[in-house]
């Protein structure tokens, strides 16, 4: 048991389970979230309100406890949706090419321009983690905008709502 930590989980037994989730159903996600890690998100919200209680409010680490514990509703959504993931590290390498490339966005000639520009570069990315082709998505949602989408449909044209392209096989 590693001292200080809820559970005396110790670092690679939650790099461990983290590990498990690759190529499993969202239904088997959650019930090994259910029965892995449910134990340890309930042990760690009191965990963090008695150490809470032993600081200085005003401390840095009292401040992130706080934020913490102000978004634990956010923090369980993990264990009843196997869909959701703990992390964002997909994300994180999903968007490191749009990091890298940010210089464009000063060059978009205003605030507006830079968050249209944000916004297309969120959807394009959005559309390559979930394995939509973007041109045809962007073309779709514009094309059916155009048409007369009813506003009040609009999750309809989220890129999640949209099929996955189908595996290509590699060409020698």
């Amino acid at each position: 048991m590693a001292p200080g930590l809820p559970g005396g989980q110790t670092g690679t037994s939650r790099a461990a389970l983290r590990r498990t989730r690759g190529g499993r159903s969202a239904d088997e996600r959650r019930a090994t979230r259910q029965q892995r890690s449910l134990p340890l998100v309930e042990a760690f919200q009191p965990w963090l309100r008695q150490k809470l209680s032993l600081i200085s409010q005003k401390t840095k680490l009292a401040e992130a406890i706080r934020y913490a514990l102000s978004r634990w509703a956010g923090l369980r959504l993990f264990l009843e949706d196997g869909r959701i993931e703990i992390d964002n590290n997909a994300v994180e390498r999903a968007i490191r090419p749009l990091a890298l490339n940010r210089k464009n966005a000063l060059f978009a000639g205003s605030d507006g321009g830079a968050e249209h520009w944000a916004v297309i570069a969120s959807l394009i990315e959005t559309c390559k983690l979930l394995g939509t082709e973007p041109h045809n998505y962007l073309a779709d949602v514009i094309t059916r905008i155009v048409n007369g989408h009813p506003q009040i449909r609009l999750d309809d044209l989220m890129p999640w709502a949209y099929p996955a392209m189908p595996q290509r096989q590699a060409v020698a």
